[in-house]
């Protein structure tokens, strides 16, 4: 039998204001396309849905773990982070421009006719790849910093919090998931050499100038 305090505790409608103000949240910065979802989609595109898949976990896991710093951090957090924020930029910029590049080269590489592209990374690298380029991302931390800091009487004690980061999380994921199976999709109608050639160039323009816009902004 449960205890009709502990039942009234989880249907209390605090749980679900918690439950979706980190859905929201989770939503609201992956959705946004920028240079990290561009190259998720057509890296899976050239790849497969399961490097597409670990990479877009990767962004997640991310996205989670700045979650979880911002509840436990809050203010204190944003402070840290204000001095360092913009040598952060320059880091995540100089990275996708890289990744822009290498990008570029694997594209218009000559390769043997009918010899088949092998896969640039493996599920495991492409996880810690978008581990690495989320991470030097400061206006992710910030962000959840400032919903939680607007927030405080949703996430008040641990509960809240633990439950706020794990929707947070889900929500994250479930965009990057989806922006893996429309790469994988993708892959589908673009069957030809020419057209991988030119996807790979059209995603190494657009990685460098989001890439060149994170830097100016």
């Amino acid at each position: 039998m449960f205890d009709s305090g502990s039942e009234a505790g989880l249907l209390h409608p605090g749980v679900f204001d918690v439950a979706v103000a980190g859905l929201i949240t989770g939503w609201a910065i992956a959705i946004p396309v920028g240079a990290i979802a561009t190259f998720l989609v057509t890296l899976t595109a050239r790849t497969s849905l399961r490097v597409g898949a670990a990479a877009g976990l990767g962004v997640a896991t991310v996205d989670g773990v700045y979650a979880a710093t911002a509840v436990l951090g809050g203010a204190a957090l944003t402070s840290l982070i204000g001095p360092v924020a913009t040598p952060l930029r320059i880091v995540s910029a100089v990275i996708l421009l890289l990744i822009a590049a290498v990008t570029l080269w694997r594209a218009l590489r000559p390769r043997p006719e009918r010899a088949r592209e092998s896969a640039p990374m493996t599920p495991r690298a492409a996880f810690a790849l978008f581990v690495a380029i989320t991470a030097v991302n400061p206006a992710t931390v910030v962000y959840f910093a400032a919903v939680v800091l607007g927030n405080n009487e949703l996430v008040s004690g641990p509960a809240q919090g633990v439950l706020f980061v794990t929707a947070a999380f889900l929500a994250s994921a479930s965009w990057q998931l989806t922006l893996a199976a429309g790469g994988a999709a993708l892959a589908r109608v673009v069957t030809s050499d020419r057209g991988r050639r030119n996807l790979g160039v059209l995603s190494s323009i657009l990685i460098a100038a989001l890439a060149l816009r994170t830097l100016l902004s």
